[in-house]
């Protein structure tokens, strides 16, 4: 009799006649028969007989399917799990329960080795269940609201760049988490209020946590009376208590405050670090002109290549422009600036060159008086030509938001990013023409310009007449634009004295061990 699955039917025990192809047994009908292959179980085929006519095979054949039911019934019932679960079924059954069916009674031999033990298929432990007794894990707790909160812009849109983790947790790379040491660097300038706050990372390097920027124009008026103004002194003095609320939220493990060249000319410079003790609790230091030409270098030290061996690293500020020429030559410190070889301190900036030209109309005549002007400081600066043997020995370095708006109109941003801007190269061309653009525009197409804005435009014009003296007096094929500054130098120069990267770099060597 023929089998309505395709192959022959023995009629006594139901076995198929036919074996499978390939001789190989089938995991899956092993299974189902309780780990016994069907070829091995089951008699030899042989020719059927004594059943004739066809309307004796569809009785026979549903006797024949109900038979091989019973059998595998049979056969799953042997072993101990089909045992067990046939008694489950059986009491559901006496409770009045609805039998269960028999792919729910049985498992297939995946599922039982998947589940056998709490085991994978592979042998790996799943998750263990928690044992009775014992407390959940206590949660993470949320981040506090003042944890990260936003950097202000639009003059601190370039130190927008706080990098947060989901879970207000440290960043780990690799196997070592970095250390968990918080700095900050405040620098009150001139013109701007700056605050930074960081994370040591790899040596040299260190991830933003926090950061904050507001022009301030603190040294408004001073070169006409010699006195901060007390609007000034207002604005100022807001702006540090923002800074001071920042600084409140988190453990500081080490921080330096410093006020330039607004605080060192005033008359009341002093009486106004008083204020802002009494008023926020900061407590600023004045730092001298040579001070803060070290703190630039080391700020930008990350972006002198090591082909490089001479540079000339400029910082235009708003009350006074510092210079350091570095010779590099054979041999590196780990600190660039160590190779400052001279240096001058300018006592002009862009908000007291512009006081004195003024800054909103400026003509190609009123912006060829400011470079003179500029360039009567730099002659009686006394240091050597630079020597330059190939192309590549030696350029300029820009760190001032003169630069950096220089940079973002030549790559036409429709808003100023600072991850664009800083280490971008710019050609000697290529300054030349945004500086005489910059020159072409009135004063409302300055302020209209969305990496100049209505704060800068009276002020880049008196900063690109200082850059355009420096780059007389050091002519040079290309200028690197550096998005950083005092902050960064204070940052690297507290890092690397307290050592931070050093004792990183010995645990993960211990561990490595």
């Amino acid at each position: 009799m023929e089998d309505p699955e395709g192959g022959l039917r023995s009629q006594g025990d139901g076995a198929s006649a036919a074996g499978r192809r390939d001789g190989k047994k089938s995991r899956r009908r092993k299974g189902k028969r309780g780990g016994q292959s069907r070829n091995a179980s089951q008699p030899a085929p042989h020719v059927l007989s004594g059943e004739t006519g066809e309307a004796a095979r569809p009785i026979e054949a549903g006797n024949a399917a109900r038979k091989r039911k019973r059998r595998r019934r049979g056969a799953i019932s042997q072993g101990p799990v089909g045992q067990q679960h046939r008694t489950e079924n059986e009491i559901a059954v006496s409770a009045g329960h609805a039998a269960l069916s028999e792919s729910e009674i049985v498992p297939s031999r995946r599922n039982r080795r998947k589940h056998r033990g709490k085991r994978g298929l592979q042998g790996r432990p799943l998750v263990h269940e928690k044992p009775l007794g014992h407390p959940e894990p206590q949660q993470r707790q949320p981040a506090s609201p003042g944890r990260n909160p936003p950097a202000e812009s639009r003059a601190g849109q370039n130190d927008n760049r706080i990098a947060r983790q989901p879970d207000g947790g440290q960043r780990s790379y690799g196997e070592h988490p970095w250390p968990d040491e918080l700095y900050a660097a405040l620098d009150l300038g001139t013109n701007n209020c700056r605050l930074l706050i960081a994370q040591p990372t790899r040596p040299g390097q260190f991830r933003v946590v926090d950061a904050f920027s507001r022009i301030v124009r603190l040294g408004e008026g001073l070169a006409a009376s010699g006195r901060l103004s007390d609007d000034a002194m207002d604005r100022a003095v807001d702006a540090l208590r923002v800074c001071a609320s920042k600084l409140k939220n988190r453990e500081i493990r080490r921080m330096r405050l410093i006020a330039t060249e607004a605080c060192r000319q005033a008359s009341n410079g002093a009486q106004f670090l008083e204020r802002v003790v009494a008023e926020t609790g900061l407590e600023l230091e004045i730092i001298d002109r040579e001070t803060e030409a070290r703190l630039a270098v080391s700020g930008c030290s990350s972006l002198v290549g090591r082909e490089t061996r001479s540079v000339v690293l400029f910082d235009i500020g708003g009350g006074s422009s510092e210079i350091a020429v570095i010779r590099i030559g054979d041999s590196r410190f780990n600190r660039l600036a160590n190779h400052i070889t001279h240096w001058t301190s300018l006592p002009v900036g862009v908000v007291t060159l512009s006081e004195r030209h003024g800054g909103r109309d400026v003509t190609p005549d009123v912006f060829e008086g400011m470079v003179v002007e500029v360039e009567g400081m730099l002659d009686s600066f006394d240091c050597p030509a630079i020597d330059i043997g190939h192309a590549g020995d030696f350029h300029l370095i820009g760190t001032s938001g003169t630069v950096t708006t220089l940079a973002g109109v030549h790559l036409d941003l429709p808003r100023y990013d600072r991850r664009k801007v800083d280490g971008i190269w710019l050609s000697d061309d290529e300054v030349s023409a945004m500086q005489a653009k910059l020159l072409s525009w009135d004063f409302a197409s300055r302020a209209a310009n969305p990496c100049i804005g209505p704060d800068r435009a009276d002020l880049v014009l008196a900063g690109c007449a200082i850059l355009e003296a420096i780059r007389r007096r050091w002519p040079s094929p290309r200028m690197r634009v550096a998005d950083r500054g005092l902050r960064e130098g204070l940052l690297t120069d507290m890092m690397a004295d307290d050592g931070v990267w050093r004792r990183h770099r010995n645990r993960r060597g211990q561990r490595g061990k």
